[in-house]
C-alpha cells in the first residue's frame, strides 16, 4: 500500500505523502525539503485553489470524468536526493475517490514523476525535448514547472490539467513567500 492510498483517510481528504512514508523525516543522508514550501504550504495553496478545482470537476467542458487528482512535489528535493515517492509533498483529489472510472491519481503522479526528473513541464517535454522520455515514461500533459515547483493534476483535458496545476504551483511559490517574509 502506499502512504497516499490510506484506507483511514476519507477519499476526498488531502494526504500528505512524504510525511507518511516511513523514514521521511529529517535523519542522516535524507533531503530535508523546502524550507518554506512544505508540506503545509502545499496544503494551503491547495485550499485556495479548491474553489476553483471543485466547479471545474462539475464542467463537462473542462473535463468528462467530473474528477481531478493533483500531486505537488518538494521544490526542495531533487532525483539524487531521494525516491520519488519520498518527494511528494501533498495530494488532493476532488470528489472521492470510490466513483473515479479511472485511477487519476496514478497519472498524475506518472506526470508528476516524469517533469520532476527532467525539471520541464510535460508540454514543453512533448513539444520540445521527446528525446529525454523513458520508454515507461508517461507521455501526457498536465505537469508544470514553476521556478522549481512541480505540479502535476490528472482528470481534466490535458491543457485544463495544465492550467489547475500551473495556479497550485503559482499559489504554493506566493505562500512560500509569504512565509519567507514572514520569518524576517
Amino acid at each position: 500500500m502506499q502512504p497516499h492510498d490510506r484506507p483511514d483517510l476519507p477519499s476526498s481528504t488531502p494526504s500528505r505523502s512524504s510525511a507518511d512514508v516511513p523514514g521521511a523525516t529529517a535523519s542522516p543522508g535524507m533531503a530535508l525539503g523546502s524550507r518554506f514550501a512544505d508540506a503545509a504550504s502545499a496544503e494551503r495553496a491547495v485550499a485556495l485553489a479548491v474553489p476553483m478545482l471543485e466547479a471545474a470537476v462539475r464542467d463537462r467542458e473542462v473535463g468528462e470524468g467530473g474528477f481531478l487528482h493533483l500531486v505537488v512535489m518538494d521544490p526542495g528535493k531533487c532525483p539524487a536526493d531521494c525516491p520519488f515517492e519520498q518527494a511528494i509533498l501533498f495530494e488532493y483529489s476532488t470528489p472521492g475517490r470510490e466513483r473515479w472510472d479511472a485511477d487519476y491519481a496514478w497519472y498524475a503522479r506518472e506526470k508528476a514523476k516524469v517533469a520532476w526528473r527532467t525539471g520541464m513541464a510535460t508540454d514543453q517535454i512533448q513539444a520540445r525535448a521527446p528525446h529525454l522520455l523513458r520508454a515507461e515514461e508517461s507521455m501526457l500533459g498536465g505537469a508544470v514547472v514553476l521556478d522549481g515547483i512541480v505540479v502535476a493534476v490528472s482528470g481534466a483535458n490535458p491543457w485544463y490539467d495544465e492550467a489547475f496545476a500551473l495556479s497550485v504551483a503559482a499559489l504554493l511559490r506566493a505562500v512560500a513567500q509569504q512565509r519567507r517574509r514572514a520569518e524576517k
